[in-house]
């Protein structure tokens, strides 16, 4: 697949083709880091931690929080 660099403003710009992105897991607006190696420009998601309601998602929006955890029974020398 090809694209072309044009003007935005003072600076150049590439448009990425919605395959593309899909293809990378990324979406519109996402922060992502850009470095040349090699004289080869290299995009990449940025790693980031995940909000308390991005890993609530992940348990339908319940996290339980509210109360205390059954870590099973004492396999140590811990005091309960």
């Amino acid at each position: 697949m090809q694209t072309q660099i044009k003007n935005w403003g003072n600076s150049q710009g590439v448009r990425l083709p919605k395959q593309i992105l899909e293809a990378a897991n990324m979406e519109v607006d996402e922060v992502i880091d850009i470095e040349v190696k090699e004289g080869k420009i290299i995009l990449q998601k940025t790693f980031r931690h995940k909000t308390l309601e991005e890993r609530a998602e992940v348990f339908g929006g319940e996290l339980n929080l509210d109360g205390e955890y059954d870590w099973g029974e004492p396999v140590g020398r811990e005091v309960w």
